[in-house]
């Protein structure tokens, strides 16, 4: 009998005790191909020693001090090399342990940062329908996915939300990608003249659209026009790379490849690469210095601020991937992962769309394939998919309501960085099998 609170009380997990490379091991010993990397956590994969001789050296040195009374070696060290690779202004590192608490340190900040400016009436933020910014408070009502923030309606702070950028479902026949990246950004200019510009503190989206909707990239010029607006009205830009971030699409930032530096950026995941709970917010040095020359205290924290034991953990991972090329590895693996799932499900009679950048990728199923129909919700085809995967012995990561909250099913695939082409294989084989075991049932 157990006492854990599972994540769904009538399906309790299998233990697992072990991991190798792009494998877990549960008791039985069935090894199960991570094709999700979990949460697009796993990028080195299991059992790196680098990252596991890096934390145990930690633990034997210093494992924890409270930030209100010391800094750490290790989280100085992690703060300069995610400096030295930033893009744009970004000048400062907030070490926290995991992305809901990275997203709610930015909005804080965010809000703080004008009221020390004398602005305290900017206090909206806008973000976008089908995006996920975390589970805490202040990021579920940033997030917009209707059915994760439902039951907690009553809970959540008013925010506005427009349409994402999502070309599959929302461009126009008569568009090109280019026309319809601008007329999806220029959705923002239109709600702050609504809401009227004065009152707006920033912009939140995620780069490449991970959990809610599936590896959904910008189309062309779409944040450039964001990032001129956000200028135009003087807003912040959040850029939520927690889960597309950390090399997982194929640049150490994800935002790198669409031109743009944000004001704030925020990591986890990929960061800590699931050898120890991590994350980051990362600021300008104008809003940095904002508050230095205010208050000169950020009225925000949490008990595992800069975790030593943690950074220490972070500064292997990122070393990890810099030093062995593993970015470059993502960019070489991804596209075999992108060739291969169109090669079996380009052609698919329930398959919409195949998307993504890197190893973050998406497979997006449909009863239709010409009106893009989505099959009914009651047919619960993500999870169907998720469970015969499972008992194929591979993880992947289904989600329903990729449309809208309720209706539309997709795939997200994120595996380590270090995955093989015999691994591809085998998560396209057993992924093709479990997409027909759902759509018999």
């Amino acid at each position: 009998m157990s006492h854990i609170f599972p994540r769904h009380t009538k399906s309790l997990p299998p233990v697992a005790v072990g991991g190798e490379g792009c494998y877990l091991i549960d008791a039985s010993g069935k090894r199960y191909l991570d094709a999700s990397g979990g949460a697009a956590v796993s990028c080195l994969g299991h059992g790196d020693r680098t990252v596991i001789d890096a934390v145990k050296a930690q633990l034997d040195t210093l494992a924890y001090a409270h930030t209100g009374f010391f800094t750490s070696e290790p989280a100085e060290t992690l703060a300069d090399l995610l400096i030295s690779h930033a893009p744009g202004d970004l000048d400062r590192v907030y070490l926290v342990s995991g992305g809901s608490e990275a997203m709610e340190s930015a909005l804080k900040l965010a809000r703080q940062y004008f009221v020390e400016k004398g602005e305290p009436d900017r206090g909206r933020i806008i973000a976008r329908k089908q995006s996920y910014h975390g589970n805490t408070m202040g990021a579920l009502s940033a997030g917009g996915n209707a059915w994760r923030r439902a039951q907690f309606g009553p809970l959540l702070i008013e925010m506005s939300h427009i349409d994402p950028c999502y070309e599959y479902r929302l461009k126009r026949d008569d568009e090109t990608p280019e026309e319809y990246g601008l007329r999806a950004a220029n959705l923002l200019e239109e709600e702050i003249l609504r809401v009227g510009p004065e009152t707006v503190m920033a912009f939140a989206a995620e780069p490449v659209v991970g959990a809610t909707a599936g590896a959904v990239p910008p189309a062309p010029g779409y944040f450039k026009r964001i990032r001129e607006i956000c200028d135009k009205y003087g807003i912040l830009l959040i850029l939520d790379e927690v889960m597309c971030g950390m090399g997982r699409t194929g640049t150490l930032f994800a935002c790198e490849q669409d031109g743009v530096a944000p004001d704030i950026l925020c990591i986890a995941k990929g960061l800590g690469a699931g050898y120890q709970p991590i994350g980051a917010m990362l600021c300008s040095r104008q809003i940095y210095e904002t508050i230095e020359n205010g208050s000169g205290f950020f009225q925000h924290g949490h008990t595992y601020l800069g975790h030593p034991t943690a950074a220490a953990a972070g500064v292997a991972v990122v070393n990890s991937m810099l030093d062995r090329g593993l970015i470059g590895q993502v960019q070489t693996q991804g596209a075999k992962l992108m060739a291969a799932l169109r090669d079996r499900f380009g052609q698919h009679a329930h398959v919409g769309d195949i998307r993504g950048r890197g190893l973050f990728q998406g497979v997006e199923l449909v009863a239709d394939r010409e009106s893009k129909e989505p099959f009914p919700p009651a047919r619960k085809i993500a999870a169907k998919i998720k469970a015969a995967a499972f008992e194929a012995g591979l993880i992947c990561y289904p989600m329903s309501g990729t449309i809208d909250g309720q209706r539309g099913d997709h795939v997200l695939l994120a595996p380590p960085f270090i995955i093989s082409d015999d691994q591809i294989g085998e998560l396209v084989d057993k992924l093709s099998g479990a997409v027909e075991t759902a759509l018999q049932n």
